[in-house]
């Protein structure tokens, strides 16, 4: 018999173990409710490469882009997380911006590597301008072995000196310096992302009146520009149409200045495509110059995690060919 209906149906208790008893239903909605809720929190646990999650790292997801989660703080990784002995930490060295999406996009490409790589100590460390500073991150790691990594996309003054040094003024760690990201195709499979989410129609390859400027920070080393340069090239033949280098300070020409040169010739249908690793100073001039919507920084698309990862295990690598000790044997 059902309680009648003016009365709030009575909760059952749960039958006692091992009875084989069961406990009634309250109605099919509220029975579709507890199951949602239960299927919501199992899924949470899930990470993008299908493993389980754990309950410490969960955490809500902010969408930065289309493509990128955000991690909301730099907390240190959890002391309890897996982590494989003997291999060495893959420490992310960042320039640093006083622009708070920086390093909140930066946080959620670290996310992707360990997404990529469980097991694997993924670390930061600044050049300038942002906590932590690589002198810090370093000090942390005393006794242990690292990859510095650079998140920085040409060889310039950085990457030629400043990790060189980092890395001799830290005696107490057994560090390699990795090459820097560009140039490489995964930089261009990030920059294509980019420029169609920013509007770039790929019926566009081929047009004479399209065009795009590969906007860059820009540096006085002369193998930064060549290594810009030669991205520009690789860029050029993925979409079909020329593609510009230009510079926000350091070398020549401005985004204005090769916005004009490009209409000169009849090239107006131009996009500009960041080539900055996150949003700042210059990323933000240079979407002030474009005609239109320009692509946003590479940031913490799919193929810079993965770029990443490759200029890790590529330091690595040429250490066992050059004779070094290559900890990944006793992994």
């Amino acid at each position: 018999m059902t309680e009648p209906s003016t009365q709030q149906p009575r909760q059952s208790p749960p039958p006692p173990a091992g009875s084989g008893g069961t406990v009634p239903l309250d109605s099919t909605a509220q029975l579709l409710t507890r199951i949602t809720a239960q299927l919501g929190t199992q899924l949470s646990l899930v990470s993008r490469n299908g493993t389980r999650r754990p309950m410490h790292r969960t955490r809500p997801s902010e969408a930065l882009r289309p493509s990128d989660t955000l991690r909301p703080s730099a907390a240190p990784r959890p002391p309890d997380a897996p982590r494989s002995p003997g291999t060495p930490t893959l420490l992310v060295v960042a320039h640093g911006s006083r622009d708070p999406q920086a390093l909140r996009t930066v946080l959620a490409l670290l996310d992707r590597l360990r997404d990529l790589r469980p097991g694997l100590d993924v670390r930061l460390g600044h050049i300038e301008l942002n906590r932590p500073l690589l002198p810090d991150t370093l000090d942390g790691l005393r006794g242990a072995d690292a990859v510095l990594v650079p998140l920085l996309l040409g060889r310039g003054h950085h990457v030629k000196h400043d990790l060189p040094a980092a890395a001799a003024a830290a005696p107490a760690v057994r560090t390699w310096v990795a090459a820097p990201l560009g140039p490489h195709p995964l930089l261009v499979e990030a920059l294509y992302g980019r420029l169609v989410e920013a509007g770039w129609d790929p019926a566009d390859q081929g047009s004479r009146s399209a065009a795009v400027v590969l906007a860059a920070a820009g540096s006085r080393d002369p193998d930064s520009a060549q290594d810009t340069r030669r991205t520009a090239r690789m860029l050029a033949e993925r979409l079909g149409v020329p593609v510009v280098p230009a510079y926000a300070s350091a070398a020549t020409p401005t985004f204005p200045a090769a916005l004009r040169a490009l209409a000169a010739r009849g090239r107006h249908r131009t996009f500009v495509a960041s080539y900055f690793t996150a949003p700042g100073r210059f990323a933000s001039a240079a979407a002030g110059a474009a005609p239109r919507t320009a692509a946003l920084p590479l940031g913490a698309h799919p193929a810079m995690a993965r770029l990443l990862l490759h200029r890790y295990d590529q330091a690595l690598s040429a250490t066992a060919r050059s004779g070094g000790v290559s900890l990944l044997a006793s992994a």
